[in-house]
């Protein structure tokens, strides 16, 4: 919570012209393929700010928002393996390069920043695509994350069922900043 009030100070010291743009729809997915069952699960509960004037990007994701097909896997994976009531977020602060505010249409781009999952922050790279149509904004990116790299520990007993690095899907659609 404390690097998400740090992200929108941050946002919110700059001026605000029409390069601020707030998430207005989101979708985080994860999806783990292990031998035993394949596991997804989405949220559509995120928060984001974009600066297109400056690239600078900040996400933040409540853990609790993930919802799976399995509730019961949804109750593990908030008590067991993210311990949600210490960690409720994960976030994500950084740049977008490769990204041209005047051009329109779909752009690649590169987001490379500091994401926090499980207490641990590590420098993080992940590709994906930007399209700039009138004044809304389309953001999408899947990378791999390692499950070990944020110290969610996997107990032997269900090594098989989750899988040691996930794919995370995320897209956003962006419009301009409006304070309220």
């Amino acid at each position: 919570m404390k690097i998400y009030l740090l992200s929108l100070c941050l946002f919110a010291s700059l001026p605000l012209y029409s390069q601020q743009y707030q998430l207005a729809e989101s979708r985080v997915s994860f999806f783990s393929s292990a031998p035993m069952e394949n596991i997804e699960a989405i949220s559509s509960r995120a928060k984001s700010l974009l600066n297109t004037q400056t690239a600078e990007i900040a996400f933040v994701i409540p853990i609790k928002t993930f919802e799976f097909e399995k509730k019961l896997m949804q109750e593990h994976f908030n008590e067991n393996y993210m311990e949600s009531h210490k960690y409720p977020d994960a976030t994500f602060k950084g740049k977008l390069s490769g990204f041209n505010p005047q051009q329109k249409g779909v752009q690649k781009v590169v987001a490379r920043g500091q994401m926090n999952i499980h207490g641990v922050n590590r420098n993080v790279e992940a590709a994906g695509t930007l399209e700039y149509r009138d004044k809304e904004i389309y953001l999408t990116a899947v990378f791999p994350v390692k499950v070990a790299d944020y110290e969610v520990e996997i107990p032997s007993l269900v090594f098989y069922n989750i899988a040691e690095e996930v794919e995370v899907t995320v897209k956003a659609k962006y419009l301009p900043y409006e304070k309220k």
